[in-house]
């Protein structure tokens, strides 16, 4: 493979959609996302690409470098983290308001995006979807293959929905993090009718 600027080049993982590679753009670490030749989805690395250029203005996703139209590929910055679950998993109790912190980042990109009335879609299992940088401890959110325009956007809702599932109030319990199903969802329920930080601030408050 031949990517223009990017040497040192190295298979990472792939996707249902997409294949992905590391490599070296000078002496930065970039990914290189490309289409899984096994799917028939068409013209996902374009919408992923061009949706990535618009949430970067708002500090969502990792920095898209550039897309090639040609051969249908694009390059983004490198994030060396461990994924959401598996950061929790490793931290201990004394991290509760580190894990606090960053769960609060992620509505509020989340929340960035509904107002953008963007859906992410997959915010409902996100297990591969939210990275947290070991440099900065801070939620990067990727794949955005599957992002579209929405009038009700529900990325605050899913995610809000994903927290109460048994396996992440599991987690969450853990690390002394408590989550009051009954009231959450009726927080995610006045948010959808009314989609304001107010709301927002009131899901995030019953991480206790």
């Amino acid at each position: 493979m031949k990517i223009k600027d990017v040497d040192h080049i190295e298979y990472l993982a792939k996707g249902h959609r997409g294949m992905l590679f590391t490599g070296l753009k000078g002496k930065k670490k970039v990914v290189i996302k490309i289409k899984n030749p096994q799917s028939e989805a068409f013209g996902r690395m374009q919408n992923e690409a061009e949706y990535l250029k618009i949430l970067n203005k708002k500090g969502i996703g990792p920095a898209l470098l550039f897309y090639d139209k040609k051969d249908d590929y694009f390059v983004y910055d490198y994030v060396d983290g461990e994924f959401f679950p598996l950061f929790i998993e490793h931290c201990s109790r004394k991290n509760k308001n580190l894990i606090k912190r960053i769960i609060r980042q992620v509505f509020i990109q989340c929340f960035r995006m509904d107002r953008l009335h963007i859906n992410k879609e997959e915010m409902h299992h996100p297990y591969k979807h939210i990275l947290i940088s070991a440099e900065t401890k801070k939620p990067v959110l990727i794949d955005f293959e599957r992002c579209h325009k929405s009038p009700e956007p529900v990325n605050v809702t899913q995610f809000s929905s994903y927290l109460i599932s048994n396996s992440m109030t599991r987690r969450l319990a853990e690390k002394g993090i408590k989550v009051n199903m009954e009231k959450s969802i009726a927080a995610a329920k006045k948010y959808k009718k009314d989609v304001s930080q107010k709301n927002l601030n009131k899901i995030i408050s019953l991480l206790k």
